[in-house]
């Protein structure tokens, strides 16, 4: 197992403990955007596809940008996690369905540990430290906005929710524990996760968003 975990981690870039922090983030993605599917009463092939969408769709972009091939062509694996995660869903569908949140929790989690896979990859590529955060934001966000264009969805990351702004503010908490404070990758993980779980949670909780574009009707 822990030569799999090594020999995952030189294919993706990212020291061998973040493929842990991958696979957690995969599942909970491919579950949020299965969550979403089932609510659209999506077969089981189609839930499935939303949910492998939310969980690699971001990270695919990522690679196309950064100029390698996406993570999951080289290695089944991630597949096979989000078919996991959809039975998962088929076995406690009663439960997860039920509990409204869910899919908040599963978003959030999936959003917070993909910024730091996309930052720490990018970085291990040699690109500056806002070129990381950037891509961080992608591999957080780009498969949320893929997940709600397939089921019809205005994409969360358009909407007043604070939501890229998350993976923007945990990937500046990161690039300063790496180039000022000196901390170990995983320290920085794990306040970069903390950060983004944290605002999403709080600007859900007290409403808080950015300014409103105002559009023609709003200007009469």
């Amino acid at each position: 197992m822990l030569e799999l975990l090594r020999e995952l981690g030189a294919a993706l870039r990212i020291p061998t403990s973040f493929v842990i922090i991958e696979f957690i983030g995969t599942m909970a993605f491919a579950i949020s955007g299965i969550r979403l599917a089932s609510s659209k009463r999506f077969d089981w092939f189609g839930a499935f596809i939303v949910g492998m969408a939310t969980a690699i769709g971001g990270g695919t972009l990522r690679d196309l940008m950064l100029g390698v091939s996406p993570f999951w062509l080289t290695n089944n694996i991630y597949i096979i996690w989000c078919l996991v995660s959809l039975f998962w869903v088929v076995i406690f569908g009663k439960y997860l369905i039920r509990q409204k949140n869910t899919w908040f929790i599963f978003d959030t989690i999936g959003l917070a540990l993909f910024n730091v896979i996309g930052i720490e990859k990018t970085l291990q590529m040699g690109f500056p430290t806002w070129t990381a955060i950037i891509m961080g934001c992608i591999t957080g966000a780009a498969g949320g906005v893929i997940r709600d264009i397939l089921i019809n969805e205005v994409p969360l990351i358009f909407r007043k929710e604070i939501y890229a702004m998350a993976c923007i503010a945990g990937g500046v908490v990161y690039i300063v524990g790496h180039v000022y404070l000196g901390f170990s990758s995983e320290l920085n993980a794990l306040f970069s996760s903390i950060v983004v779980m944290a605002v999403r949670i709080l600007a859900v909780r007290y409403g808080w968003h950015l300014p409103v574009l105002k559009g023609e009707e709003d200007q009469k």
